[in-house]
């Protein structure tokens, strides 16, 4: 007896189960809201050969957290986490800022570029002792990263001698404050960073074995993956994203606060992370999702101050937003609100939902399940 195969499912519910579409689709919506309390929100002018806007702002403020974000997702994949990354910050503007203030000629190449090196070592360093920690000792990353997210404020605040430095270096400003071909050159920065990170994960194998390792650390292991490796390489990258986030804001505001830079960055890098799609548990990972979420949470900051939002509430206001993305992106909710419209079908994997029944007067089977093996 042939069956017929279930009807395809209508384009536009495949549009609405896609991982994107619903961080997406706040990310216009919160765009929009900006519009009747700024008529220009949309458009961008070019003043003194350089392009400016309310979309280039957003882009602009949002370059660390989306330089932060990126870091996280492959901690994430691997089913850890990395709580470090605003002490992190800290340390590296402060670094940085602190050898180009003892330099005689502050607009010296040379010498910004030996100091953004020191900076970006000892992110680099940071990332090792975490990878150490998780990966090596078998410490839980929580707790892990957490001893350099309070002992590096501390440091930060010991290389600033608690003040805040400020420079005057032109080159350096560049970085995080400056303009290449009428754009920030932070936005080129960025656009590298994630270009690359998109190259090695998805055009090598290193995606797959990042995401095994979240899977199944040991059972990846057991086939032949240096799951410790990966984890530490995670951690480094992690971290040295930092590093680029750190150069990025004190180079913008030309001075290190070890206090205040990258102040729970943290934070709205693990919520970047979540509103993209990937899970906290690892595994599967996305880099455009992780870039997506960070500009929301970039465009709620952004629409917080537009709308006049009280400055007591706006945290407030700004955790709903994010509770009800990721609600909408909970296929669980959106079945239970939305019915068979937005949620997914009853088969496998969120598919079409039609099944075709076994004709009763078919002769049951007896099928013997493989025994399955675990490793514990």
């Amino acid at each position: 007896m042939t069956t017929t195969p279930p009807a395809p499912a209508p384009r536009w519910r495949a549009l609405t189960q896609h991982h994107l579409f619903w961080p997406v689709a706040v990310l216009v919506v919160l765009l929009l809201i900006n519009v009747p309390f700024t008529p220009d929100f949309f458009s961008v002018k070019m003043t003194d050969g350089h392009l400016y806007g309310s979309l280039v702002s957003i882009v602009l403020f949002g370059s660390p957290l989306i330089l932060v974000a990126v870091g996280m997702t492959l901690v994430i994949a691997t089913g850890g986490i990395d709580l470090s990354v605003g002490a992190v910050v800290a340390i590296t503007g402060a670094l940085t800022c602190s050898y180009i203030s003892d330099q005689s000629d502050q607009g010296a190449l040379a010498g910004v570029f030996l100091a953004m090196g020191i900076g970006l070592v000892a992110a680099v360093v940071c990332g090792l002792w975490n990878g150490f920690l998780v990966a090596r000792m078998g410490i839980q990353p929580i707790i892990a990263t957490l001893i350099i997210m309070v002992a590096g404020r501390g440091v930060a605040q010991l290389i600033t001698d608690g003040q805040i430095i400020t420079i005057n270096s032109e080159p350096y400003k560049l970085i995080g404050g400056g303009y290449w071909l009428t754009l920030p050159f932070s936005i080129f920065v960025v656009a590298a960073v994630v270009a690359v990170t998109v190259a090695l994960t998805r055009k090598t194998a290193l995606g797959l074995l990042v995401e095994s390792v979240g899977g199944n650390a040991e059972a990846s292991r057991l086939v032949g993956i240096r799951s410790r490796r990966i984890k530490i390489m995670c951690y480094v990258f992690c971290a040295l994203c930092a590093g680029i986030a750190g150069l990025m804001i004190s180079s913008n505001t030309s001075a290190a606060d070890g206090n205040n830079a990258g102040l729970w960055i943290e934070l709205d890098a693990i919520l970047a992370v979540v509103i993209g799609g990937t899970s906290l548990l690892g595994g599967r990972f996305s880099i455009g999702g992780t870039v997506v979420g960070a500009l929301v949470i970039q465009t709620l900051t952004t629409t917080i101050y537009t709308i006049g939002v009280p400055t007591q509430t706006n945290l407030v206001f700004k955790a709903a937003v994010v509770i009800v993305v990721c609600l909408l992106q909970s296929p669980k909710f959106r079945a239970k609100v939305f019915g068979n419209r937005f949620g997914p079908g009853k088969g496998a994997k969120g598919g079409s939902g039609t099944s075709t029944a076994a004709p009763a007067d078919a002769a049951p089977t007896t099928t013997t399940a493989a025994p399955k093996m675990e490793v514990s």
